[in-house]
């Protein structure tokens, strides 16, 4: 049969060579439901060198698409950027079955893939700022510790203006069309923020200050292709500059209340305290945990200028999927909102003062004291859940 894997053409002497993952629904905890793609990339330079690998069972569509335009065994450098599996998981049997002049990482990066695989030959590690000649072409490293692992790095091709960014930039998307100007504005507008909540979050003021170093170096971009998703080639300040609004974590008024309810007492209460949010001035989103997904509530925060969260007391603990969120949301880091807590109980009641405490480990400022009703809530509660959520709205609208 004959190949159908093709490689598609980026530049005049860059390829995509990556692979599809249409059915992923699972990354780390974070939902995909559009799937993703992992990409990696052939520069046709005098040393023909390939960015990145891809992950372990999609080896043979990414060489099926390096020889539909080169003989793979022509491959003299390959370049590690990330060092995760879904990047490095096909990286030793491509060495061997290439078997390069070089293989080149970061010094961490180097080391950590001597951890995660047997590797077949040596890892060049490679400095913030170094340069690779490929004959008529030049690469020049970028270390970007803890964007998202201590490994990672950028590599830009100098003569291209092209920034193989890793995972920065990217998002979960699996689709035939490669480039972000060819996909659907909305489609991109909401994985790229969802991407950014759950992947890039908790390193946001290293986000700021990689933006400023490469400010500072004067390097522009005509086009920046990231490991996951479409390669950005028109507007690519576009996507810069939701990073930078994303990284500053600036509030806006906006509130998210999350709950999970038993007989729906708590629910009553989440209703209550939005209907006083919107009062309060604030666009609202509602989301029960028994509805929806962890990484859609993350994606509702980013820039938000309050959260409220209700739980049951259940065995005089919060019920497990608002620990969940929490724990989820704990790792992550957001900054720049207020929060408060809620929620019912039959005889303990726990719950409030359980939440309360993980929000402030979050450093997150208290709204106002956490509402605790025993059973189901009468109007004089409600009425309290209702002036705690308008409260919380002027306390966010008085900082914007």
């Amino acid at each position: 049969m004959k190949n159908t894997f093709k490689a598609v053409r980026v530049t005049e002497d860059v390829w995509w060579v990556g692979a599809i993952d249409w059915n992923i629904r699972d990354f780390h905890g974070y939902r995909t439901a559009r799937g993703s793609t992992y990409n990696a990339y052939l520069v046709l330079a005098d040393k023909i060198t390939l960015i990145d690998t891809v992950k372990a069972p999609f080896r043979e569509e990414m060489m099926a698409r390096i020889a539909s335009v080169v003989d793979p065994g022509k491959i003299e450098y390959i370049v590690s950027n990330h060092s995760e599996m879904d990047h490095s998981g096909s990286l030793p049997q491509v060495i061997a079955a290439v078997n390069p002049k070089k293989v080149f990482a970061s010094a961490v990066g180097a080391k950590t893939l001597g951890e995660l695989f047997p590797m077949p030959g040596e890892i060049t590690p490679v400095k913030d700022g170094e340069t690779l000649s490929l004959g008529n072409r030049t690469i020049t490293f970028l270390e970007t510790r803890m964007l998202h692992w201590p490994d990672s790095m950028f590599s830009y091709l100098n003569e291209e203006q092209l920034l193989f960014s890793q995972d920065a930039f990217g998002m979960h998307y699996a689709s035939l069309e490669r480039f972000a100007d060819e996909c659907d504005p909305a489609i991109l507008a909401y994985e790229a923020a969802t991407y950014y909540a759950n992947i890039i979050l908790p390193f946001s003021p290293l986000v700021l200050k990689l933006i400023e170093k490469v400010s500072a170096a004067k390097l522009s971009f005509k086009i920046i292709a990231p490991d996951h998703g479409p390669i950005w080639r028109k507007e690519t300040g576009g996507i810069i500059d939701s990073y930078v609004k994303w990284a500053a974590q600036k509030p806006e008024a906006r509130a998210v209340v999350v709950y999970a309810t038993m007989w729906h007492s708590t629910e009553m209460m989440a209703r209550a305290v939005s209907e006083g949010l919107a009062a309060g001035g604030l666009r609202v989103k509602v989301m029960s945990m028994d509805e929806v997904h962890r990484s859609d509530v993350v994606y509702e925060l980013l820039g938000a200028g309050a959260l409220a969260i209700g739980s049951p007391t259940l065995n005089n603990h919060i019920l497990p999927n608002i620990a969940d969120i929490l724990t989820y949301l704990k790792g992550l880091k957001p900054k720049n909102m207020i929060a408060a807590a809620f929620g019912s109980y039959g005889w303990s009641g726990e719950a409030v003062k359980e939440i309360e405490e993980i929000l402030a480990e979050m450093k997150l400022e208290k709204a106002g004291e956490g509402i605790r009703i025993k059973n189901v809530p009468d109007a004089a509660a409600l009425t309290r859940c209702y002036e705690l959520g308008k409260g919380m709205g002027g306390q966010v609208l008085s900082r914007l």
